[in-house]
């Protein structure tokens, strides 16, 4: 049998679950999970190798309009997603209705590629609400596949692969086959410390910082990472701090922990606080951030 190769695009609205069922797909923690919406900020690829084939899935932002070029950038992602997929995975929920952000449902009816719309969270539903639902589905992407799922609890996921690798191109591996992911350690170190200020700190405060990562040395026995936090004004870097450096103090402890976890060795973490006014609509600092590309 020849080998498979191919790309599958996760896309759909902020907050349906994309990156828990790319979490549970790639059997890996790669994209942060919190209750907000809108943590995704990148496009994060995780790798699933087999003998046979290689899956390559894409984990995007949620569909937005954007107010700022932060989310102007994130769009790109989404954008580019749209147009160098092999699949897609199209992720809703039973609580979306169809009409949400018509115009990228439009673009994907128009595409030829072949698209797989996933119903997640069917576990918050009743039988009789899901057929409605798929009656409606089916009216507005009439050649999707369409498989009512839950990612986390694991419902019909092995339905969803099989499904893919059916689907995927003829093609050698685009990636080696020991490879999980696209991004080095560096980002998902600032991905696990950025979750943990989503989870920690309320309202605008997380959508207004962003975490870099200045410093990573790997020792024979443990990891010393240095981290800056900034954040778009300067009353928002006393939030982050807490006081008496108390919160600061509870988000580095919860990503040093987690950060032993996912690198499987102790980790000493240095986090500072600065403030990069209003940065979100700076294009050096979006630059810097990694969001903009040349």
């Amino acid at each position: 049998m020849a080998h498979k190769s191919g790309f599958v695009n996760i896309l759909g609205n902020p907050n349906v679950g994309k990156s828990t069922l790319m979490n549970a797909l790639v059997g890996e923690r790669l994209s942060i999970i919190t209750a907000k919406a809108q943590t995704t900020r990148h496009r994060i690829m995780g790798l699933v190798n087999t003998d046979d084939y290689q899956i390559v899935y894409s984990d995007t932002p949620g569909i937005l309009k954007p107010n700022y070029k932060l989310q102007e950038s994130m769009m790109t992602f989404v954008n580019t997603a749209i147009t160098d997929a092999d699949v897609f995975l199209y992720v809703t929920d039973v609580v979306e209705t169809p009409d949400k952000n018509i115009e990228y449902i439009d673009r994907l009816k128009k595409t030829s590629t072949p698209i797989i719309l996933i119903i997640n969270k069917v576990d918050l539903s009743t039988q009789e609400k899901l057929e409605v639902l798929v009656e409606q589905w089916k009216e507005r992407l009439p050649e999707a596949m369409i498989i009512p799922a839950s990612a986390k609890l694991n419902f019909n996921l092995e339905a969803i692969m099989s499904n893919i690798v059916r689907l995927l191109p003829e093609a050698p591996p685009y990636f080696p086959k020991d490879q999980l992911t696209d991004k080095p350690m560096r980002f998902f170190a600032a991905e696990i410390i950025r979750e943990k200020i989503f989870l920690n700190y309320e309202k605008e405060v997380p959508y207004c910082t962003e975490v870099v990562i200045e410093s990573y040395v790997e020792d024979p026995k443990i990891v010393r990472i240095g981290a800056v936090i900034y954040v778009a004004r300067q009353t928002q870097k006393g939030i982050i701090i807490g006081k008496q450096g108390s919160m600061l103090k509870k988000v580095g402890t919860e990503a040093r922990k987690e950060l032993e976890a996912f690198l499987g060795t102790k980790v000493f973490l240095e986090i500072f606080v600065k403030v990069s006014d209003k940065w979100r609509d700076n294009e050096r600092d979006l630059k810097n951030f990694g969001y903009i590309q040349d």
